[in-house]
């Protein structure tokens, strides 16, 4: 019997069976594992062997290099030089939180899959990894089931699921906790209790610094130069820290033709454009976030893996061309502002991205509507 019969017997049997309400699950997993030979009999549609599970999985060979730094750092921090040794430190802290995020998010999806009488929204599969990945390693298993809890029902499924939802919802899963359990979330708590180790992260650091903060972080413990900052060997959330890993995955995702580039593009010119501005009205005698470079905020907190995975979602995101430049544009102008300005908040990415996600269909219907007015002039 192949795995396709097994997987379609097994379906047949739990649609009559007492755990009908897992047949959803069963069926995501089915579909994941083999491309299903189901087709439409008539009307004209696209042939591609690249589904929205194909599309979704993409995603997360792209997100490997971030995975697997994000392990190795783990362990490099609580002092382990074995590289791997480091990696298995890491995954054992790494991989709870994962399980725990695409548990509970496959719980609530089979549930809206079943009230709702179709398959589990392929959208899990990015979701469940992209929200483990902005967090740091400290952060205890039931705020993460929460978190993704709220992520998938509020910031997804009360809008109709996956293709419907206005805002992202790994950033809305990140937003709630941030405000809920900010101790946890930010500051210098964001790397404590691992082993005994704790310190403040770059961004806290810079927020804190009384003179400029280039000098402070330099003068940290940790000694946070702009070449570790950019490869990663920092404290911070378990995908966010290393710039060149995120890059390589960047570079993946454009390659494959699934991460807009103009989006990228116009995030990071909209960061580096508005830092500049900043820090150059700021002055000599600036101090904290006000004296950091334009490169130095680039590559600090979570703003590149904000700008390669969290901008580009095809759903929240704008979708004309034009859209996409002011999207990106208007992100990353706002992440500067956010924090160089506002102390509270010195991350700036996440509410950013959640900024562009609602003013992006306003984005796309001033674009649409000067296109047709263009052309009618022409007509």
């Amino acid at each position: 019997m192949s795995l396709d019969q097994i997987f379609t017997k097994l379906e047949e049997s739990l649609s009559k069976s007492p755990f009908k309400l897992i047949e959803p699950l069963v069926e995501a997993t089915h579909t994941f594992l083999l491309t299903p030979g189901k087709a439409t009999r008539r009307g004209p549609h696209v042939r591609d062997n690249i589904d929205l599970k194909r599309y979704m999985f993409m995603v997360i060979v792209a997100l490997l290099p971030v995975i697997i730094m994000g392990m190795y750092n783990i362990g490099r921090q609580t002092g382990i030089s074995d590289f791997w040794l480091a990696i298995w430190k890491g995954a054992l802290v790494m991989m709870p939180v994962v399980i725990v995020s695409y548990a509970v998010g496959a719980f609530w999806e089979s549930i809206f899959a079943k009230i709702r009488g179709h398959v589990i929204n392929e959208g899990l599969l990015v979701t469940g990894i992209l929200f483990p990945l902005t967090l740091p390693p400290t952060i205890p298993l039931w705020q993460v089931a929460i978190g993704i809890s709220f992520g998938i029902v509020i910031g997804k499924e009360v809008f109709g699921g996956t293709g419907m939802n206005l805002l992202n919802p790994a950033l809305t899963a990140r937003a709630f906790l941030f405000f809920t359990y900010p101790g946890n979330m930010s500051g210098d708590s964001v790397w404590a209790a691992v082993d005994g180790f704790s310190t403040a992260t770059p961004l806290a650091t810079a927020a804190a610094a009384t003179g400029n903060a280039v000098d402070a972080l330099h003068a940290s413990p940790l000694h946070y130069t702009l070449n570790n900052m950019f490869t990663g060997f920092i404290p911070g959330s378990m995908g966010e820290t290393s710039t060149l890993a995120i890059l390589i995955g960047a570079a993946i995702l454009i390659i494959l033709g699934i991460g807009s580039w103009r989006i990228m593009l116009a995030t990071a010119l909209g960061g580096f454009g508005m830092a500049s501005l900043v820090h150059w009205l700021a002055g000599p005698t600036a101090t904290g976030m006000l004296s950091l470079p334009p490169v130095y905020q680039l590559v600090m907190g979570g703003f590149m893996f904000g700008t390669v995975f969290m901008t580009t979602d095809p759903v929240s995101a704008a979708g004309t061309n034009t859209g996409k430049w002011i999207y990106g544009i208007l992100i990353g102008v706002m992440a500067i502002l956010i924090r160089t300005f506002n102390p509270a908040y010195p991350e700036g990415m996440m509410l950013a991205i959640l900024f562009g996600n609602v003013f992006s269909p306003l984005i796309d219907h001033f674009v649409v509507q000067a296109n047709i007015k263009r052309r009618l002039r022409r007509v």
